[in-house]
């Protein structure tokens, strides 16, 4: 008979949550809570914005790339997240995800394992995806009896794969992700951050004013075709009554009310080990 799990000691909010690093002509920005395969929280979201805005301020930085500690990118939401003890502002996901939108300087994203989410999204509304092999993307909230925090699936790939990824929920390897437009490319797990920064350096040493604005030329075609909007949609009065009349709420958020921590952890990890 095995011995019971030990609960994992979840580290507390912390200035390190996310890394800044300035190197040759561009930026890493790390997601770092690792323990929790960088859930995102009110920590990440402040922290990443703080990177964010200092990456676009310094002249020297090209081009940023955005990666997570450890063994995932980001497991999306963190729903055993607290409340900041603060009043200080802290940005949503959408209000990130749109800086990283109007970000004027390049973003790529370097994925390895989950990636998944808010997760997925955070890796799509980037410039460009690089994924290691061993990558899994994928909206898994209807899993739980919601639909996407932000958007971005239809954007990124046709109708009909949108529609398969938003309403199964399955999780999507690599190659997969590369078949259907998710990411750039796939590299040698080893490989990933080498060649994100040969990336990065490429973009550097194209003329500046050329790559962003052709950076602001796409956004602003998908613009015109509704895109934030569609991103936001839970702020369009239709999707919002019906998102009221569906009253949508997560079955394993009442197994973390009702059971804790530890049974809704393994409740819901349980859904990527199928």
């Amino acid at each position: 008979m095995s011995s019971p799990q030990q609960p994992i000691e979840i580290p507390p909010p912390s200035l390190d949550d996310v890394l800044y690093e300035k190197r040759d002509g561009w930026a890493l920005i790390t997601l770092n809570r690792p323990v929790v395969l960088n859930a995102i929280n009110w920590s990440i979201l402040r922290r990443l914005k703080v990177a964010l805005d200092q990456g676009e301020a310094d002249p020297e930085v090209k081009a940023l790339v955005l990666t997570g500690a450890g063994r995932a990118f980001s497991a999306g939401g963190d729903i055993q997240s607290t409340p900041p003890p603060d009043d200080e502002p802290t940005p949503s996901g959408f209000d990130i995800n749109m800086r990283i939108w109007r970000m004027p300087k390049p973003v790529i994203a370097a994925v390895r394992g989950y990636a998944v989410g808010q997760g997925h999204e955070l890796a799509g509304i980037c410039d460009m995806t690089i994924a290691a092999e061993d990558a899994v993307f994928g909206e898994l909230q209807i899993r739980h009896g919601f639909g996407p925090p932000v958007l971005i699936t239809p954007f990124l790939v046709g109708p009909k794969q949108a529609k398969e990824i938003l309403m199964m929920g399955e999780r999507i390897n690599a190659q997969d992700a590369l078949r259907l437009g998710l990411v750039n490319r796939v590299v040698p797990n080893d490989d990933l951050l080498a060649v994100a920064e040969d990336v990065a350096k490429k973009l550097g040493a194209l003329p500046q004013g050329t790559v962003r604005s052709n950076k602001l030329l796409v956004n602003r075609a998908y613009e015109l075709a509704g895109f934030q909007e569609a991103l936001n949609y839970r702020q369009d009065p239709f999707f919002a009554a019906l998102l009221e009349q569906k009253g949508e709420m997560d079955p394993h958020l009442r197994v973390l009310r009702e059971q804790g921590w530890e049974a809704f952890r393994q409740s819901r990890d349980a859904l990527y080990n199928e």
